[in-house]
């Protein structure tokens, strides 16, 4: 393993690690061929699709279809419209008009009797804050797929998603956050195989062969705190300023200024939501010297006051 095999397991668990999640609606499929389900797009969710009996395929605008068999898991990290049948060309029946109420932290189930073979999934949405995705997650394929070997490659994660796909679920005090936590479980379990051979694949994530820039991304993940400049940001990994803004730009699709504030801003946010900081620490925290400059940046972000933010919490973001 070398260097650059080091920086993109880096950039990987500091930028690609599934983002925490706000909420899920899972449900259970038991369907027998023909059926066919048209699922819209979903906006700030991941979906999740695994396979506990029998198979389907996915098809996907203008994409190669997907044949998922006993076992396999399918995971959308950025929702995309996609249908699910026992065919790849067969039309279907809209997801709303079979499940109409989708509410995170609610389940469903789907029962279509075609009276051929028969297909079990568990399929699941998983909302994400929106604020906190970066560019470089956004730029994931359509969609990523972990076949049954793979699977069984990570028991945890197979374990989990068995028991996740039961009908007869323990339920009890805790159980909605109980469910939160198990599905984030599973999509950091999932991501975390996936990721690796996306990392063996330049031509998926380019950035994680640029090893500037790569570092840069590592910096900024990790380092958002210290007082940077793009001049020094540049200095530290190597490239002249122009070269790095370019390069930057190209392989992040940002400028790695507004990359940086948007890291900060997500650690501020993140701050303000889930602890009990004081407000007038957060700017230090987050790499700003100035509190002013701070609470500017942030209210150009997000569109309100740190104090508003604490109070209104991510959702009115």
């Amino acid at each position: 393993m070398g260097p650059n095999d080091v920086e993109g397991d880096d950039l990987l668990s500091e930028l690609l690690k599934p983002l925490r999640l706000t909420g899920v609606f899972d449900s259970r499929w038991h369907v027998s061929a023909p059926w066919a389900i048209e699922g819209d797009a979903e906006q700030s969710c991941a979906v999740l699709h695994f396979i506990t009996q029998g198979g389907c395929w996915i098809t996907g605008e203008g994409q190669t279809p997907l044949e998922l068999c006993e076992g396999d898991l399918a995971l959308f990290p950025t929702g995309t419209a996609h249908r699910l049948a026992d065919r790849p060309d067969r039309r279907g029946v809209a997801l709303a008009a079979v499940l109409p109420e989708r509410v995170p932290g609610t389940s469903g189930e789907i029962r279509i009797d075609g009276g051929g073979p028969v297909s079990r999934l568990l399929c699941a949405g998983l909302h994400y804050d929106a604020s906190a995705a970066t560019h470089l997650y956004k730029a994931l394929p359509w969609a990523l797929v972990l076949d049954a070997s793979q699977v069984d490659k990570e028991p945890l994660l197979r374990d989990m998603l068995r028991l996740l796909a039961t009908t007869d679920r323990p339920v009890g005090p805790g159980d909605r956050l109980i469910t939160l936590r198990a599905f984030e479980m599973a999509l950091v379990l999932a991501l975390r195989p996936l990721l690796r051979e996306l990392a063996d694949n330049p031509a998926s994530l380019p950035v994680l062969r640029h090893p500037g820039i790569s570092k840069a991304m590592v910096i900024i993940a990790t380092r958002f705190a210290d007082p940077w400049t793009i001049e020094s940001l540049a200095r530290e990994v190597g490239m002249s300023r122009s070269a790095f803004t370019a390069a930057f730009r190209e392989l992040v699709g940002e400028a790695p200024a507004r990359h940086l504030t948007g890291r900060r801003m997500q650690e501020a946010a993140r701050l303000l939501a889930e602890t009990s900081l004081p407000q007038s620490a957060v700017p230090e925290r987050v790499g700003y010297q100035s509190a002013v400059g701070f609470h500017l940046a942030f209210r150009k972000w997000f569109g309100m006051t740190p104090g508003e933010y604490r109070t209104k919490g991510p959702s009115a973001a």
